[in-house]
């Protein structure tokens, strides 16, 4: 059976930080509440006034758990159109978040100090951009320490900006984080696409960045990892994580972060939170220290500032009431029933990680020739940049396996002989985990678990 791990003691745990590097707002936050057991939730959010803004953050201040705060950018933002992120604040058009260029550093400033007036909270800066120079010198001018991001993760699913373009500007830009004291910079490899790829590459990519950033002088870091379709090879996926880091980001402060499922998301609310649950109980088994969730209304509109408390607060919950069971010995409740390393994620993610390494002593460098010779393939990603040639299948468990490798050094396994997929496998696969948990939910409560939405 796979062990339960104790949150306060997790598999490959950080080393403590040395006096000598004392930690920022945001990096400080997760530690004290690591070092007292308790996950920290936090919501996607992002409003583009200063008046909205600062309702949300409150909102998640005063949350019952504990949490940590997000500014979202704005697409405008994102590809660097600060003009007309300036015209849309201007004129009253919407934004879907926050513009930190276009609003200045003062004004986001004043947002904060509002805030976090007689407390500590932390805010981390969200945004999805490629070349991110921009948005870090507003984020540190305005006063705020930890954003998130990556030259790979940021580049293959939101731009068509070419990977050396963007680990030049990623380069730079880490740089320029790392030259203020304390901040922190969280990968988001482990998100790549939301969806349908392997948990090796997902912990691949999230330790690859890692070793960039700490390459361009950070000494605080996250690396992600999305929850895919199965629980057991999610477990080995976050210990898998987790020993890659210890081996590889070893004297510098570290902590994971674990993303709530990002594909389609349960229509019904029955289904949406056990899912959500589901996230914050693997979470919480796994010893992960920062949690990122969805809400129940994510199938059907933006969530609303309830919307995330209340899912904030749920996953709370579902959070300590897994860290109780574990710790009274009950963790094979929780749904642990494969045998350590029955998905060999740990050994083809350090294969992975290894080869890219061998590459070119060069970070950098590595990551270009990764993808240039399909060391690196991002199974459905349609970068230019990305080989294309990797495919991914959901196998009869419900796992996640590689159906076909390209270049990289992987284990196929064929599904019945095939190596193709038609346009309804794909769509069934899509739809795997709303599917699953939408029938629980229905099955339990009848037409009444459809969502009123």
């Amino acid at each position: 059976m796979t062990a339960p791990v104790s949150p306060s003691s997790p598999a490959g745990a950080p080393a403590p930080v040395s006096a000598s590097r004392s930690l920022g707002v945001f990096a400080g936050a997760v530690a004290r509440a690591r070092a007292e057991g308790e996950l920290v939730v936090q919501p996607r959010m992002g409003m583009a006034t200063t008046t909205e803004m600062a309702l949300g953050l409150n909102a998640v201040k005063n949350a019952r758990a504990r949490v940590v705060g997000t500014i979202t950018l704005d697409s405008y933002t994102r590809v660097g159109d600060h003009d007309s992120a300036r015209a849309a604040l201007a004129s009253g058009a919407d934004l879907n978040g926050y513009p930190i260029v276009a609003h200045g550093p003062d004004v986001t400033r004043a947002l904060v100090d509002q805030v976090k007036q007689g407390s500590d909270f932390a805010v981390q800066v969200r945004h999805g951009s490629a070349k991110p120079y921009d948005i870090i010198a507003a984020l540190l001018d305005a006063g705020l320490d930890a954003t998130e991001g990556g030259p790979i993760s940021y580049c293959l699913p939101y731009s068509r900006t070419p990977i050396p373009e963007s680990v030049d500007a990623w380069a730079r830009s880490c740089e320029l984080l790392a030259s203020r004291p304390g901040t922190h910079l969280e990968s988001f490899g482990g998100c790549m696409l939301g969806q349908l790829c392997p948990p090796s590459l997902l912990v691949a990519l999230s330790v690859l960045e890692g070793i960039f950033f700490r390459r361009h002088g950070l000494t605080s870091v996250s690396l992600s990892y999305a929850q895919q379709t199965h629980r057991a090879q999610d477990v080995e996926a976050l210990h898998a994580l987790r020993t890659l880091a210890a081996e590889h980001l070893d004297g510098i402060d570290w902590h994971v972060v674990l993303y709530s499922y990002m594909g389609v998301f349960p229509r019904t609310v029955g289904g949406a939170l056990e899912l959500l649950r589901d996230s914050a109980r693997l979470a919480a088994i796994t010893g992960t220290e920062r949690m990122i969730v969805k809400t129940p209304a994510e199938a059907h509109r933006i969530p609303t500032i309830e919307d995330n408390i209340t899912a904030l607060e749920e996953a709370a919950r579902a959070a300590r009431e897994a860290r109780e069971a574990t710790v009274n010995g009950i963790g094979a409740g929780l749904g642990l029933g494969a045998a350590e390393g029955e998905f060999g994620v740990l050994a083809e993610a350090r294969t992975l990680v290894e080869a890219v390494l061998d590459l070119h002593p060069d970070i950098d460098r590595a990551l270009v020739l990764a993808f240039s010779r399909g060391i690196l393939d991002v199974p459905y990603c349609l970068h230019a940049d990305n080989a294309q040639r990797a495919r991914s299948f959901i196998d009869a468990r419900g796992s996640l396996q590689w159906l076909r490798a390209g270049s990289m050094p992987v284990t196929t396994a064929p599904l019945g002989g095939e190596t193709g997929l038609r346009a309804e496998d794909l769509l069934r696969m899509l739809g795997h985990v709303q599917e699953h948990y939408d029938r629980a939910a229905l099955t339990a409560a009848g037409p009444a678990a459809l969502s009123a939405h």
